[in-house]
């Protein structure tokens, strides 16, 4: 669905210039009453003036009277454009055209509160991004490097995987977000330099669903990283059967896991980037998606030869 809401929107103009003249022509040999026809063009021109603005709805205005022109001089007979009423028609179709321009302008109007209000959404989105960045930084600020390369991390993959710029964005959400269950684990757990105990790592293992509950009180603003959250630490093998595992999951799991590898940790020291791509590939069909992994693999190796 994502996919093909993104194919319309990028091909917007021209569906509605192949839709125009297709119905433009059907109407002209099929409809027997032409001013019936008249109303078809008010349609593309609220779609045009709603979705594009100002400028396109005037340009679509303009093309659906030059389109009935077209036709009226083609097949003046049809449009009754000859005899003693063709005068009348002729001010009736300028009168008409002067309309629908006017709808043009007006419809567009709506476009700009849209836009304003897109703008003032995305700024409460990018506020509670920050917030929550903050919040969790406050708990562990190792987390604050970590989110942000994982992010970056799983942006580079899923565009790899030629994902929607919408699934991409989900996806940077998640992944700046995986963490945020730990500002409910105890800092003493997080902090640990030793290995965890088994009621430590049982603990630790809650992040993520504490994570999807504290989503969950925000709103529907970041409802779709919820499920990527709850599902990045889950284990590829373990899902395949079922295929219910995201793939911005798979993808963040990947990013999580490198970056985690090749970063010092309280409990160890960093892994060499190679060591830490061989393991991964070492645990693709196991724990991690063979395609997602495959994927990475060409972006750190970009990474690595721009180092």
């Amino acid at each position: 669905m994502w996919r093909l809401n993104a194919y319309v929107r990028k091909h917007l103009e021209a569906i509605i210039v192949i839709s125009v003249l297709v119905g433009s022509a059907l109407g002209v040999f099929f409809i027997v009453e032409k001013s019936v026809l008249l109303n078809f063009f008010y349609l593309p021109v609220l779609i045009t003036g709603y979705f594009l603005g100002r400028k396109h709805a005037v340009l679509a205005g303009i093309f659906c009277v030059l389109a009935l022109t077209f036709y009226c001089i083609l097949y003046p007979d049809l449009f009754h454009l000859t005899g003693k009423g063709a005068v009348s028609l002729v001010t009736m179709l300028l009168a008409w055209a002067g309309f629908l321009m006017l709808v043009a302008i007006i419809s567009s109007h709506l476009f700009e509160v849209n836009q304003q209000r897109i703008r003032e959404l995305h700024q409460a989105y990018v506020g509670v991004l920050e917030i929550l960045m903050k919040f969790l930084e406050s708990k562990d600020p190792y987390t604050k490097g970590h989110s942000t390369r994982v992010a970056e991390l799983a942006i580079e993959t899923a565009r790899a995987m030629k994902l929607t710029e919408e699934e991409i964005e989900t996806i940077r959400v998640a992944a700046l977000l995986h963490d945020i269950g730990k500002v409910d684990i105890s800092t003493a757990v997080i902090h640990k330099a030793a290995s965890l105990t088994s009621e430590e790592r049982k603990e630790m293992n809650t992040h993520t669903e504490k994570g999807a509950d504290i989503l969950k009180s925000i709103g529907g603003v970041l409802k779709g990283a919820i499920p990527l959250i709850v599902a990045h630490h889950q284990y590829f093998a373990h899902d395949e059967k079922s295929g219910e595992l995201p793939l911005g999951a798979r993808i963040i799991s990947v990013a999580d896991a490198f970056d985690s590898m090749v970063t010092d940790r309280p409990y160890r020291k960093a892994m060499p980037l190679w060591e830490a791509i061989a393991e991964l590939k070492k645990n693709a069909g196991k724990q991690f998606d063979p395609k997602v992994v495959a994927a990475f693999e060409h972006v750190a190796a970009a990474r690595v030869e721009h180092v």
